[in-house]
Formats: structure tokens, C-alpha cells, sequence
């Protein structure tokens, strides 16, 4: 299958219309580094692109996991990649405002998913420069134009949790119907000690293994949280409310059977 990167028109043999992004504002300037990296990064492989004289092509099963999820263990054997989505979204925390002393509580997260196949099997160090770039966008004007900015990837699904402890993942959509289920943590290691911090500097969420919980549809039983950006909640829960939100992006690989 061709890699149906809607990234810009240069990286298709495809003439694509020009997506209409978020407005660039003064208030993303203290983050311009991870913006400029992405585009830096994209300029680089859009003339290697026209230098190959053809369009890239989409292929799954040439991906392999970073070496540093080494810890979060191999997929199961049989498994193979069926989705990779751009997570962006936010991660939940309650506190117990009547204790003094109390730390912040996870409680879920919420994110919508953006089809990013093409682009991580084609150009695995572009995905992961997105990944951070996104963040700097807000999740509003992307649920608006029902796609990820800067870059124009389309929306493949939604995250959410069923309970305190049950990650849902939806990968059903008018143009995708790729399953949904629900799942549970099988292992966790600490985000690399390079991964891109949140919009208020807060440290990237863990990278995870999760295992199918049921029947899954579309024969979905593993995902893998990479690549994470933000997300974290602060140490104490001094200052904050009973309940809030931590902005976050990350990449979800699916493994099905």
C-alpha cells in the first residue's frame, strides 16, 4: 500500500490540497524548538523523497520497537503491527484536597487518535518529532479540523477509561474499522531521561505494555504507549484542585492477532 503521508504535497507523488493547520501564535514561542525540529527534520526527508523519485511506502511489518521499550518486553509471538496512532490528549489526577500531605492520584486519561502508520513505518525519526510537536497545538482546534497539527494526519480513533484502571482504545471510524477493546497494564519502564517534556515543563508519562482484558474486536491484544510527552502530574498535591488535567501526547502501536 503507497504511504498516504499528508504531511506536505512534496513527500507524495500526489498532489494534496493544503490542510488548513492551527494559527501559529505568539503564545507557542516558548516551545518553537520542538515545532522547528519537526519542520527541519521534514525538509530533510521531503528532498531525499525527490531524490528517490517515488512515493514511500507504507509498511508495517518493517517496524520495530525502539530499543529503549527493551524493557516492556517483545509483543507476543504471532502478533503483528496493525495500527500506530498519535495519541493527544490529556492525562487525569484527582487530589484529596482534606489532606495536607496528599500526592496526586491518576485517574485515566482521555486522547483522540490520529492515523500515523504511514508516516512512523516510512519515517519512524519524523513520527517522533511530531509526536512532540503536536503538543504544542491545542487539542481544541484539533478535534475542530479532525486532524492532527502541524501536520495533517487523520483521526483513526479514540482513548479513554472505562473505569480508574481500564484503558479503552476505539480504532472504529467511517473511514477505518481497525476494532476497539479495553485493556489492562502488563508492564511499565520509566520514559527515556531524552523524552520531551510537557507545556509547563511536567516530565513524559511512563511507556507501557498493555494487555487485551475480554474479547476484543479486530482481534486487538497489545498496545504499546511510546515516545510519550507530558503528562505528568506534580509531585504534591499543594496548590491544585480536586481534579485536573495534564496535557500529553504519545504514539500507541496496536498488535493484533
Amino acid at each position: 500500500m503507497r504511504c498516504q503521508l499528508l504531511l506536505v504535497p512534496a513527500l507524495s507523488a500526489s498532489t494534496w490540497a493544503a490542510p488548513a493547520f492551527p494559527k501559529f501564535t505568539a503564545a507557542l514561542a516558548p516551545n518553537v524548538q520542538a515545532i522547528s525540529d519537526y519542520f527541519n527534520i521534514l525538509a530533510t526527508k521531503v528532498q531525499e523523497n525527490r531524490a528517490a523519485g517515488s512515493a514511500p511506502i507504507c509498511d508495517l511489518s518493517k517496524l520495530s520497537l525502539p530499543i529503549e521499550a527493551e524493557p516492556l518486553g517483545q509483543p507476543t509471538p504471532g502478533l503483528y503491527l496493525k495500527h500506530v496512532a498519535i495519541g493527544r490528549g490529556t492525562q487525569n489526577y484527582t487530589c484529596d484536597l482534606s489532606n495536607s500531605t496528599a500526592v496526586p492520584q491518576a485517574f485515566g486519561a482521555l486522547a483522540t487518535l490520529y492515523n500515523a502508520s504511514c508516516v512512523t513505518s516510512a519515517f519512524p525519526d519524523v513520527s517522533a518529532m511530531l509526536t512532540r510537536a503536536s503538543l504544542h497545538f491545542d487539542v481544541a482546534d484539533n478535534d475542530a479540523l479532525q486532524r492532527l497539527a502541524p501536520a495533517d494526519l487523520p483521526v483513526s480513533g479514540i482513548h479513554y477509561f472505562t473505569d480508574g484502571t481500564t484503558p479503552f482504545f476505539g480504532l472504529d471510524t467511517p473511514q477505518w474499522h481497525l476494532g476497539e477493546g479495553t485493556f489492562g497494564k502488563n508492564a511499565s519502564t520509566a520514559a527515556p531521561l531524552t523524552a520531551a517534556k510537557g507545556k509547563k515543563g511536567e516530565a513524559a508519562v511512563p511507556w507501557l505494555r498493555l494487555a487485551a482484558k475480554g474479547t476484543n474486536t479486530g482481534g486487538l491484544q497489545e498496545v504499546y504507549r511510546l515516545e510519550t510527552v507530558g503528562g505528568s502530574a506534580p509531585a504534591t498535591c499543594k496548590g491544585m484542585p480536586a481534579s485536573f488535567e495534564i496535557q500529553y501526547s504519545t504514539q500507541y502501536w496496536f498488535y493484533a492477532s
